[in-house]
């Protein structure tokens, strides 16, 4: 299989980019690993990487799953003979160009050879017409039915017909670690994955409602987690359930009803920050966006974010509208499990504050021992591998 690299790791520095290659390579050989999808070996050139393997199908559709590849083709191996490359073309077409179809041949070349890109090209196709004339095939260089790509590099050529599309990105591993708040909804998992994308390792927290909430939702959470792990193998799979069911039931009972929910998620900033501060994380992922809540106006999100002191918020979803979060959540596999049935929670006020000031917060808070809650939510949370 011929692996090819984000395109952002080809423009760094070349120090850069050999540490980022190092840290693919390693992801790489986990995801193999842990999947049980045996290899012979993976041999690294630049720009590239070549698999050998028996078992192309399921360790393409793995690696394609792994941050920093941008895309796979499974191909066949033969030398830059010009003579191999043209019989192993034409194999190659036998089995994948059908009758009537138009075909176009492809090569790309690195190294001196005594034939240029064009040479192949022209020779595989004039073999691929006279071998196939039965099935009255034709050129067609524009919009081809079928493409026979042709790489060779140095001693070897590979032949391949596919090219599937990576997760692109850089490596997870090649960036800071973050906490993120999941909640087991759609957008928290979106964000998760594109904060993942861009090379950071996540550590879920999930804030466990009950009772105002049910068991399915603690369920459905811990699913999404192991969906997100999937993507980043060979990284620590660790998430916090911390209790916070108690902690809403305070704001319920002490402070306005209309301001439940920023009361509570500010809380869950501090728990986050807490935890941020144990995991060494260097920031905190939500799935919040403009307007998607009423807790998420604008002036909302700017009196949440007084709560956390020590650590930035980030919120990948910001712009994001609802179509495009659920298109993002259905490409990585975490929509069907974020639509399960559950119970919402109870605590929701029916009139939510949209515009709510600093001090209101502050004046809620003051006849609360927040301090206490933060303290008590981090020593009983639960720490599980998943």
């Amino acid at each position: 299989m011929i692996v090819r690299f984000g395109g952002e790791i080809g423009i760094k520095s070349e120090w850069t980019r050999r540490i980022y290659e190092r840290i693919l390579f390693k992801n790489m050989q986990e995801t193999l690993e842990c999947q049980s999808i045996a290899y012979d070996r993976i041999v690294r050139r630049r720009g590239r990487f070549y698999v050998k393997t028996h078992k192309t199908q399921e360790a393409t559709e793995k690696l394609t799953r792994v941050f920093g590849i941008s895309s796979v083709s499974p191909a066949v191996e033969t030398s830059s003979d010009i003579k191999e490359i043209v019989q192993t073309s034409l194999d190659m077409a036998s089995l994948t160009i059908q009758a009537q179809s138009g075909f176009a041949v492809r090569c790309h070349r690195v190294g001196k050879h005594s034939y240029s890109s064009i040479d192949v090209c022209r020779e595989v196709g004039k073999q691929v017409l006279d071998s196939l004339k039965e099935r009255s095939v034709y050129v067609n260089l524009d919009s081809p039915d079928h493409a026979l790509e042709i790489e060779v590099r140095d001693a070897e050529a590979y032949v391949f017909v596919e090219t599937l599309r990576g997760a692109g990105g850089f490596p997870v591993g090649s960036q800071a670690k973050t906490v993120a708040l999941l909640s087991g909804g759609i957008d928290s998992p979106a964000a998760c994955w594109l904060v993942m994308k861009r090379g950071c390792p996540i550590v879920p927290i999930y804030l466990d409602n009950s009772p105002l909430t049910d068991e399915a939702t603690r369920t459905r959470a811990l699913d999404i987690a192991r969906k997100l792990f999937e993507w980043s193998f060979g990284h620590p799979r660790k998430v916090y359930i911390v209790p916070h069911g108690a902690n809403l039931q305070t704001f319920v009972n002490k402070a306005p009803r209309r301001l439940t929910c920023l009361l509570c998620k500010r809380m869950m900033y501090r728990i986050a920050e807490r935890i941020a501060n144990l995991e060494k994380a260097e920031g905190i992922v939500t799935g919040e966006a403009i307007g998607e809540q009423a807790s998420q106006t604008m002036t909302n999100l700017r009196v949440l974010d007084e709560a956390a002191k020590n650590y930035p918020i980030h919120r990948p979803l910001l712009g994001f509208d609802k179509t495009e979060t659920e298109a993002l959540a259905r490409r990585i596999g975490t929509y069907e499990i974020s639509i399960r049935k559950a119970k919402g929670c109870s605590a929701a006020p029916s009139q939510p504050a949209t515009q709510a000031r600093l001090a209101m917060l502050k004046e809620a808070e003051e006849g609360i021992d927040i301090e206490k809650m933060v303290d008590e939510s981090v020593n009983h949370a639960e720490v599980i591998t998943i």
